[in-house]
């Protein structure tokens, strides 16, 4: 971009100041017209904690977890965990884990099946008769029944780590929640008698984020009324942590972004010391954020948990933007005053409207070159694999565009209407002497000793590069709560004692009907489940299988007059066909969890802890590995689950995200090099732009600061506050540097000019991000921390390090 060019675009922005100085109440009523209508959409938006919510719709592993819970329900359970300090097969504990159990299945919406050891499966053998009833079917009337129950319970290897743990001193309750939504539900059954198209069925949804908190709340209360010193209960499984992060999360980000607002406001009112230099910059960045929100209503993209960070990023450019506008016009507005005081209204209005002019014309172009720079930078994002990131890349650049379009419009208009006067000059200059006087010492020094700034940020920056190759990645939701909360001390409770509070689903399709009925592969189904109940790995290992085999087992066995020697898989395919027609129609309808109605395709299900997601890559593809040899290539393995959810998010976020900052540090070098008009000067100034990212990843590498799918999305903050510093730097850098102004002088008044604006939005903006420190939530807290330095370490780089390189590329002059 050469000179000319520039300042014919500078000279337009002038021109738009005085436009809307001059048109300010049909600018106001046509924003706030444009505001409304978004405003309006703000009831439409939704929220998506669910793990699936992190793939996109056509992701082939979700489409595969899609076609197993339209298969065989939800995966995803809640447990409940027992624990008793005395015998769990006495008539008390009996008793209220009845109750409890009733109440559950009465009173708990959009759950689908429930299991305990009140209706756990016994299968029995008696008089050549197949018995397929309740554990406590009968139920026990002295102590001599009650022993005979526990030996069976403890016996049995279906109950094992499933219901009761290996000591048989905790018991568990399994819910299974709808895999469906309830939305629309009254209108499907209408029509089902009606209409064999089933399109109806397709149309449903999944059960819902709202359903699935209304359900595990509804469990909450009912459990709560149960807790007793001899009846503790640990309340666990993915829906509740889901639940518990996304209430957390609602709670500490209203809360934090409140704080941030009001901290930012004090500040703001403490520098500027007008009551507009306050209310001006956060009407524009509420007006600006709640459009954006309404846009993202309109676009259908729901809020997930990675992505509750875009409102913040949004107060940070926005404020930067507002605070760069509002700088300026008061100094301007200072000048005119200083010159020729005004002698009436008229003349004060006219002073006005020539500082708005001024203004825009000094800062529109810097202003808007941040802000198209930052959104084509996030607009990269838009393409990545994994939902909320590519959301992120959408609404956050569209965001960074509406935002832009009321610092240059709204602000200019409320500038113009509002009774906004100069200040004395004593007493103006008095409040700026000091901070004029720092920006003129950093001046100075990072020019004239440009060489030991240099040497200082290359070590830092060794330093930084050296801490982000220890850097590690990692996501591990439920370990965001601190350690004493309930839900992850049921977590670890359950990944102890009953040898898991997860799961990974192996689908094994023989695409034959009755497939399933060859011994063979029957035997390999049982082999594969022992075999996968052996892998310990520390911490990641399989605790527990369920599968086809096990039904088909306990029905072998209970038909060989309850012979332990008979818990095998018969040897015959037309004995397997038999008996299991004869397990189908004993009343039971626990197949249905395991096979489906063409005995074609089988689940196994394996039990397993909940790790870092980092750990699934690998472990899942061995699983795969172990399937597939023993089935063959005629037989398709499907591996899903929540595991395979996390597993394969982990693996697309690493993958896209260094993609996609490729792509936003490509397309923002050339923006630079546009904006700056010239090749070389381009290239450089992208040093202070990566040297604030640099240091941040350093610092999460030296202190063990996991990179985790909230954690990761900082970089685009970091993007945009060290680009938008940047550019404004070198913006009126280049400005005063034209002509045969040395670089001592073009660095002190663009420190002096720009330079204040870049202090007071660095003050206020981290100041607001640091609130979040005190959250409870480790990932907020690091959110915070990591925001806060990053932005301190921005204005460092654009204050030190951009000023000692200029002086270094133009040490001739």
């Amino acid at each position: 971009m050469n000179s000319t060019f520039r300042q014919r675009i500078e000279h337009g922005f002038e021109s738009l100041g005085h436009l809307i100085a001059l048109h300010r109440w049909k600018t106001l009523f046509a924003l706030l017209l444009l505001t409304a209508s978004l405003l309006s959409q703000l009831p439409r938006l939704t929220m998506d904690t669910s793990t699936e919510g992190f793939l996109h719709p056509e992701d082939p592993v979700l489409l595969d977890y899609n076609a197993f819970r339209d298969q065989f329900g939800r995966d995803e359970m809640i447990f409940i965990a027992i624990q008793s300090k005395g015998d769990l097969f006495q008539q008390p504990f009996l008793k209220k884990l009845k109750q409890l159990h009733d109440e559950l299945k009465e009173s708990v919406p959009h759950l689908d099946d429930i299991t305990s050891l009140i209706n756990a499966r016994n299968t029995r053998g008696e008089a050549n008769s197949l018995i397929v009833e309740d554990l406590l079917e009968n139920w026990p009337q002295n102590a001599a029944q009650l022993n005979a129950i526990k030996q069976r319970a403890m016996q049995s290897q279906t109950y094992k780590n499933f219901l009761l743990s290996e000591k048989g001193d905790i018991t568990a309750i399994a819910l299974k929640t709808n895999a469906y939504s309830d939305e629309g539900q009254d209108q499907s059954d209408a029509l089902a008698g009606f209409d064999d198209d089933s399109s109806i069925e397709k149309e449903r949804k999944f059960l819902t984020d709202a359903e699935n908190s209304e359900l595990v709340n509804a469990v909450r209360e009912i459990t709560t009324r149960y807790q007793s010193a001899d009846f503790k209960i640990y309340l666990a499984g993915s829906p509740v942590v889901s639940n518990d992060l996304k209430r957390d999360m609602q709670s500490n980000m209203k809360r934090f972004m409140g704080l941030a607002f009001l901290t930012i406001a004090l500040i703001l009112l403490l520098l500027f010391r007008r009551l507009s230099g306050v209310v001006l910059p956060m009407l524009t960045v509420f007006l600006s954020l709640g459009s954006t929100l309404g846009l993202m209503a309109l676009l259908q993209i729901p809020f997930k948990l990675p992505t509750q960070i875009m409102p913040s990023f949004l107060l940070a450019v926005g404020v930067g933007a507002s605070v760069h506008v509002l700088s300026i016009f008061f100094r301007q507005l200072q000048q005119h005053y200083d010159q020729f005081p005004p002698q009436d209204k008229t003349t004060a209005r006219q002073q006005k409207a020539q500082a708005i002019a001024d203004t825009l014309g000094h800062s529109g172009l810097p202003i808007a070159m941040t802000s198209l720079t930052t959104a084509a930078g996030l607009a990269s994002f838009s393409g990545a694999e994994v939902a909320p990131i590519s959301d992120l890349g959408i609404i956050a650049s569209l965001g960074v565009l509406v935002s832009l379009l009321f610092s240059l419009t709204l602000l200019p208009a409320l500038l113009a209407l509002l009774p906004i006067k100069a200040k004395k000059s004593s007493s103006s200059q008095q409040r700026h002497q000091r901070m004029d006087q720092l920006l003129t010492g950093i001046a100075h020094f990072s020019v004239q000793r440009s060489r030991l700034v240099l040497i200082i940020s290359a070590v830092l920056i060794t330093i930084g590069l050296l801490g982000a190759a220890q850097m590690r990645f990692s996501h591990k939701p439920y370990e965001w709560f601190p350690k004493e909360d309930p839900i992850r001390q049921a977590t670890d409770f359950l990944n102890t004692e009953m040898r898991g509070a997860s799961s990974v689903e192996i689908i094994v399709d023989t695409q034959e009907e009755n497939g399933l009925y060859d011994p063979q592969r029957m035997a390999s189904l049982e082999r594969l489940g022992k075999e996968l109940e052996q892998i310990n790995q520390g911490e990641l290992f399989i605790g527990k299988t369920s599968s086809l085999a096990d039904i088909l087992k306990e029905t072998n066995r209970a038909l060989n007059e309850n012979q332990q020697s008979a818990y095998r898989i018969p040897e015959d395919r037309q004995l397997i066909a038999q008996e299991l027609l004869l397990f189908e129609n004993s009343g039971s309808d626990d197949l249905e969890d395991f096979v489906d109605s063409q005995f074609s395709k089988a689940r196994l299900t394996a039990k397993m802890p909940w790790v870092d997601s980092v750990l699934y890559g690998d472990f899942l593809d061995d699983l795969r590995q172990r399937f597939q040899s023993a089935f063959g290539d005629d037989v398709n393995i499907t591996i899903t689950g929540l595991t395979a959810l996390l597993g394969r998010t982990m693996h697309a976020t690493i993958v896209s995200m260094s993609e996609s900052y490729m792509i936003a540090f490509g397309v923002i070098t050339l923006m630079m090099i546009l904006l700056i008009g010239d090749l070389k000067l381009g290239l450089i100034s992208m040093i202070p732009n990566l040297a604030p990212i640099i240091l941040t990843l350093g610092l999460m590498g030296w202190f063990d600061l996991p990179m985790d799918l909230f954690t990761i999305l900082i970089g685009s903050i970091a993007i945009g506050l060290a680009v938008d510093d940047t550019i404004h730097f070198m913006h009126n850098y280049r400005r005063y540097h034209q002509g045969d102004t040395d670089v001592q002088t073009a660095v002190t008044q663009t420190l002096l000019g720009a330079g204040r604006a870049m202090l007071v939005t660095t003050l206020v903006l981290a100041s607001g991000f640091f609130l979040y420190m005190f959250s409870d939530l480790s990932n907020l807290f690091n959110f915070g921390l990591l925001t806060g330095f990053t932005i301190i370490m921005a204005l460092l780089a654009d204050f030190f390090l951009a000023p000692a390189l200029m002086a270094e590329l133009h040490k001739r002059r």
